[in-house]
């Protein structure tokens, strides 16, 4: 069967070359036509012809069509180039998990996805598996720990489906080096894989943090909570319930644990949070939690660790019940997370001088993060509250209408930064103030000796090297 692979922006070229090494014949369309001089070398390397959708005109028999979850095409629209094929669609993670069948057979492996909070859980469950050598991908690059030290694979990498088997080949150069060196066995006992839009169903355990917003993708043909749905082909799914019964009450799935800040009706909720910017304490309850082991868990534990607002709160519970899902000791899920504090560039609770300054920066922050944040700072009149932004960030773009409508709605005031700030500063009702550049509004919190909340919506590689 021939296979057409589309999108080579997004990953395309190591799925369409990982598919050719298998001795496929492989063709390969480049819809956005951004293909690197450097990756066009490789594709010819390995015999991966370019072709446009109107060549396929001149195919025959069956074509197995792999596309991301995104792709701005129906399938009706690519059938319409030649409707007499016989055309097997797979998305680009459906792929991967076909290119990883039978790998890593041997460890825990964790995928997550959701909206918000991501990135974070994917680190706090780092903590808890530290002497596993976890070997992740995240927003913060492709890393692998050995002995509690990271080792950065790759710094700028995109947590698309196909940059989990660029990691995973990542670490098998790392222990078996090309030109020399040492060959080591395996480091890595476990994985951590973030997704941005669903999961390929390599875990045993998948992670979905929630739906805080479906956005729109492929075109307006989809949506948010239709990508991150592929979440459920993993064997054992940690939910938000909130999400759960919005849009998948319907799956048909042996194996899902749900949670919850306060609905008593899920797996595991909080019983009670005692807020702190530095430690928050979270007593929790667990109920019939579904094992990968096919056990039933039950009982109550108290954790300590960073989360000052209900959205981190709501990431710990999601990953102390990917941990039990997973049979990871209690105690070690409590040391992990005491060990865990904020991730620095994103969510994080620093001093500068006398001052606090907490920052929560974040490529997808929106409006209900933006007004969660603020809802977590107790004492406002003591800080500085400012809000801003990149754009061309992620392909979710923040909806400036709600977020002036929010600002118009605080009482505290407000000041904004940065390109978003800007926009947002044109659409707000009321008298505001504007800042172009967002290091001056930390220079301004420390000359006024005020704390400071800093959201920002932006890649967090940028700001954290100030």
């Amino acid at each position: 069967m021939n296979t057409l692979v589309i999108d080579l922006t997004h990953g395309g070229v190591k799925i369409a070359i990982s598919l050719a090494k298998k001795g496929m014949g492989v063709y390969a369309f480049d819809i956005y036509n951004t293909l690197k001089p450097l990756d066009a070398k490789m594709l010819d390397v390995y015999d991966v012809e370019l072709i446009q959708l109107e060549d396929l005109k001149n195919f025959n028999g069956d074509l197995k069509v792999i596309y991301p979850i995104h792709l701005p095409l129906t399938r009706e629209q690519i059938k319409k180039h030649n409707p007499n094929l016989n055309y097997l669609f797979l998305t680009h993670h459906e792929a991967i998990a076909e290119i990883l069948d039978n790998w890593g057979n041997d460890i825990n492996k964790i995928e997550i996805t959701g909206v918000k909070g991501k990135t974070s859980c994917a680190f706090m469950l780092k903590e808890i598996l530290l002497e596993d050598n976890p070997l992740i991908l995240s927003s913060l690059g492709a890393l692998i720990y050995d002995n509690k030290k990271e080792i950065v694979l790759k710094k700028n990498i995109s947590i698309t489906p196909a940059n989990i088997k660029e990691t995973v080949d990542l670490a098998y150069k790392l222990a078996n080096p090309i030109c020399g060196g040492e060959i080591k066995e395996r480091i890595y006992n476990c994985a951590i894989f973030e997704s941005s839009l669903g999961a390929c169903g390599v875990g045993d355990v998948g992670l979905l943090t929630n739906i805080i917003e479906d956005y729109p993708i492929a075109n307006n043909n989809s949506s948010a909570n239709i990508a991150k749905k592929q979440i459920f082909k993993c064997n054992t799914v940690c939910c938000e319930k909130e999400s759960l019964d919005k849009y998948y009450k319907d799956i048909d799935h042996d194996k899902v644990n749900s949670f919850s800040l306060d609905d008593r009706e899920a797996n595991l909720y909080a019983t009670n949070i005692d807020f702190s910017l530095d430690e928050t304490v979270i007593d929790i309850k667990y109920t019939n939690i579904k094992t990968v082991d096919d056990r039933l868990l039950n009982g109550e534990l108290t954790v300590k660790t960073f989360a000052p607002g209900a959205h981190h709160v709501s990431n710990v519970l999601g990953v102390v019940e990917t941990g039990l899902s997973l049979g990871v000791d209690e105690n070690k899920i409590k040391t992990g997370l005491i060990n865990y504090k904020g991730i620095p560039g994103r969510t994080n609770k620093k001093n500068i001088g006398d001052i606090i300054v907490i920052e929560e920066i974040n490529p997808g922050i929106n409006t209900k993060a933006i007004e969660a944040s603020i809802n977590m700072i107790n004492n406002k009149s003591d800080y500085i509250i400012a809000i801003g932004g990149d754009y061309g960030i992620t392909c979710e773009e923040i909806d400036e209408e709600k977020v002036a409508s929010l600002i118009n709605n605080l009482d505290e005031n407000i000041i904004l930064t940065g390109e978003v700030g800007k926009n947002i500063s044109d659409k707000v009702n009321k008298e505001i103030k504007f800042i172009q550049n967002y290091e001056t509004v930390h220079d301004l919190a420390i000359e006024n000796n005020k704390n400071l909340l800093f959201i920002y919506r932006s890649d967090y590689r940028k700001l954290s090297k100030r």
